[in-house]
């Protein structure tokens, strides 16, 4: 598919299902409503609309397009039924080792199977180091995207620079991915509404397949250390408190919101 077709179509499904959830507030408005930094009320029916909008990739490559859903839906469980008792892959997983299956953990292992089955597709079939490394880069930056979701827009703007530099390679998935984020940032930049992990998974699921589509065997590992990098050391520091000191960082994460 044409990456501009990819974009359109992305940007438009995302547009149209926003506003038509949040009027429909499925469930009830307080199953979707939570409380941002700054105190205020923010929706979460941004990341059903986001996913619908990386769902529409699946018409130029399956491999995204079923891995946006699959890590949509882990992040719905997580959005609507998970706790806050245990937080990062450090707590899910020790949890996990005494017995008690957050739903942190579901997710993390849904998003490893999720990563597996895309890399297969990806491959035709054919398991090889680089596959290992496509399974772990499309779970790993599914879970990294929800890191950056603490502040209005920034999640949207990593996506934005995962998404820009392969979509202008050529690449279908990633024009998708460019789509539902532009697509997304009005209502996020206000602090209206928010992606939460469901939008976040699916969009860094998104980004993961395409980055593992376009680049070769070597290149894969490489972006898999990036991740795996960046994921360890949110164990230990805080992203928000990192862009806070660094200034130029600051204004481009302050970027388009508005100020009060």
């Amino acid at each position: 598919m044409n990456r501009f077709v990819a974009a359109g179509i992305a940007a438009g499904a995302t547009r149209l299902a926003l506003p038509l959830l949040r009027q429909a507030q499925p469930g009830g408005r307080e199953r979707w409503d939570r409380t941002n930094h700054a105190g205020r009320t923010v929706s979460l029916l941004e990341g059903p609309a986001v996913v619908l909008g990386a769902a529409t990739t699946a018409l130029g490559s399956p491999a995204a397009g079923l891995s946006a859903l699959a890590a949509g839906a882990l992040g719905v469980v997580d959005d609507l039924a998970g706790d806050t008792d245990r937080k990062g892959l450090k707590g899910h997983l020790s949890a996990l080792a005494q017995g008690d299956v957050t739903t942190g953990a579901v997710k993390i292992l849904g998003l490893g199977a999720t990563g597996a089955v895309a890399a297969a597709t990806i491959d035709r079939g054919r398991w090889s180091p680089s596959t290992i490394a496509a399974a772990g880069l499309v779970a790993g930056t599914a879970n990294l995207l929800n890191l950056f979701d603490l502040r209005p827009g920034r999640a949207l703007k990593v996506s934005l620079l995962l998404g820009v530099p392969t979509a202008i390679s050529g690449s279908a998935p990633a024009a998708g991915l460019v789509g539902a984020s532009i697509a997304a940032l009005p209502e996020d930049l206000r602090g209206e509404t928010m992606m939460g992990d469901t939008g976040a998974n699916a969009l860094g699921a998104l980004a993961g397949v395409a980055l593992a589509e376009r680049l070769p065997g070597a290149g894969r590992w490489v972006a898999l250390g990036a991740v795996v990098g960046l994921t360890m050391a949110s164990e230990r520091v805080s992203f928000s408190a990192v862009i806070a000191r660094t200034p130029v960082l600051a204004q481009i994460d302050a970027w388009g919101r508005p100020r009060t």
